[in-house]
């Protein structure tokens, strides 16, 4: 606050609506630092993609381990679902990276996973449930796989 705030004949008299224009958006703190929705999206996407890599990483480790016929066809499909994850993966990262926006888990408490989002200088935290996690990794799990399926029977034989 300057000496002439309170002074209304420096308001009225000698100011120019020019100056009083620059000197509002000067002191104005910018309020658009939060998230948009797709940013958003974007955030509980870099959160959730990592643990899909986990469960089909194991998966594949799991498959290579056992004794099934089918052994090779569903360890190569899982590659394939490994690789179009990491693909998504990386995207994310760099749209998020683009967008100075920075994700960090924070703690986890009470079957509720716990991160931290800053977001052009705006800091906020939430948090995640563990089933919540479990049932949009299985609606992910369903989409990468008709994505997969669907486009592996567009190819001509």
């Amino acid at each position: 606050m300057s000496k002439l705030d309170g002074n209304e004949r420096w308001k009225t008299k000698m100011l120019l609506p020019e100056h009083h224009e620059q000197y509002q958006a000067r002191n104005e703190t910018p309020k658009n630092n939060r998230p948009t929705q797709e940013e958003l999206t974007l955030i509980r996407d870099s959160v959730l993609l990592p643990f899909m890599i986990i469960m089909a990483n194991n998966s594949v480790v799991e498959i290579q381990n056992s004794k099934n016929v089918l052994r090779s066809l569903i360890e190569g499909f899982l590659q394939l679902f490994l690789n179009k994850v990491r693909e998504d993966q990386i995207r994310i990262n760099r749209e998020l990276s683009k967008r100075n926006i920075r994700v960090h888990k924070d703690v986890e408490a009470d079957m509720v996973m716990y991160y931290k989002y800053y977001c052009r200088g705006y800091s906020e935290k939430f948090g995640i449930m563990r089933e919540v996690v479990r049932s949009e990794i299985r609606v992910r799990l369903k989409k990468y796989a008709y994505e997969l399926t669907s486009h592996s029977m567009d190819k001509p034989r």
